[in-house]
């Protein structure tokens, strides 16, 4: 994988376990909070990933820093509609003010306000839209700040599927870790392609588009600095890296659970090759890809939990008993793993509703 998505925090844990020999939680959350060898970053289309330190400079370059200017400016105008004259000074003001307060043991968003009272501004966000709210700068301040470099994600303050986390100084966070300034965003954004096509390709360009977040002119032109041959892809022009031509070795017949937002089906747009005819069953109505089953490379049903955390599925095409089989043993061991948690989606599907009965 090239990051995993962050959306949903249960999707991290889960995500990571599918591909561990020794599925583990704790192995996970050590990576996280006690190693601190991944960290949660913002990046491509503006979507929350877990990116390895490692590899922090290359996102960041190649990604965030466009979309973290995006956003500075997008909390500028709701600052100067909301009233405030100078908003460039205002967030510089409020930085500053949330560096000094921050403390090496991390701080829960609500002190950080209580602290810094310049955040207790209040500012209208989706403006002549159906999601319109009066809300505090708060959170948008924290973000903007993560995504430029200042402020780190920590642990969450509940359990493993938590979404509130603790803020860190970033400097602090990763130690000796930090992220190379000297790389530039042209290397980064070719080496965030080549790592993405030796993942996912051969795929066309509309793909690497999407994934990117990137304009097409950009993704062009990144693509013409790497080492790529064409080649057809469900009647398509796809490319694929020069020295990753030759197909893989078919593997053993395998099944795995992947949770909502993995990171394999939401590494291409067109997902028709795979998904088959099940969209409408294991997405949700904004286009958030649901728990998966999958044999052998392609999608064959959903997957929830009863109430008291039982991992139930739903097979919706004809695979037969032995891949039946299968996928009841996999099944029982994500029940093991999850020990009774029962994981509350962010994005619950049609097919998601059934198995657990959602209202």
């Amino acid at each position: 994988m090239v990051v995993l998505h962050a959306t949903d925090p249960a999707s991290v844990y889960l995500s990571a376990a599918a591909r561990l020999a020794e599925p583990s939680l704790d192995a996970v959350a050590d990576a996280l909070y006690e190693e601190r060898s991944v960290v949660r970053v913002l990046a491509m289309r503006r979507t929350l990933f877990i990116v390895p330190v490692l590899s922090l400079a290359v996102v960041e370059r190649s990604s965030t820093d466009a979309v973290a200017l995006k956003e500075r400016r997008r909390l500028e105008q709701y600052l100067t509609d909301g009233g405030i004259e100078n908003p460039s000074a205002w967030l510089e003001e409020a930085a500053a003010a949330i560096e000094h307060v921050v403390p090496s043991e991390g701080i829960v968003a609500r002190r950080i306000t209580e602290a810094v009272p310049l955040l207790a501004t209040r500012i209208v966000v989706g403006a002549g839209t159906k999601n319109e709210a009066d809300v505090g700068a708060t959170s948008r301040v924290l973000g903007v700040l993560a995504s430029e470099g200042l402020l780190q994600r920590g642990q969450p303050t509940g359990g493993w599927t938590s979404r509130q986390h603790r803020w860190h100084l970033r400097k602090e966070w990763l130690g000796d870790n930090q992220s190379d300034d000297e790389l530039d965003e042209q290397t980064a954004s070719a080496e965030i392609l080549r790592r993405w096509l030796y993942v996912f390709g051969p795929a066309p360009v509309e793909d690497m588009k999407w994934w990117t977040g990137w304009t097409m002119t950009k993704t062009r032109t990144t693509l013409g600095r790497l080492d790529t041959v064409e080649v057809e892809v469900d009647g398509r022009t796809g490319h694929v890296m020069a020295d990753d031509v030759e197909a893989d070795t078919t593997p053993e017949t395998w099944v795995a659970l992947l949770p909502s937002l993995d990171p394999t089906p939401m590494g291409w747009s067109n997902r028709d090759w795979f998904l088959g005819p099940h969209r409408e069953r294991l997405f949700d109505r904004n286009g958030n890809i649901g728990p998966t089953v999958w044999i052998d490379g392609r999608i064959v049903g959903g997957w929830g939990q009863r109430p008291d955390g039982t991992v139930v599925t739903s097979i919706l095409e004809d695979i037969g008993s032995d891949h039946a089989a299968m996928i009841e043993h996999r099944a029982a061991d994500l029940t093991e793993l999850l020990d009774t948690t029962v994981v509350k989606p962010s994005f619950p599907t049609p097919l998601q509703r059934e198995l657990a009965h959602f209202d």
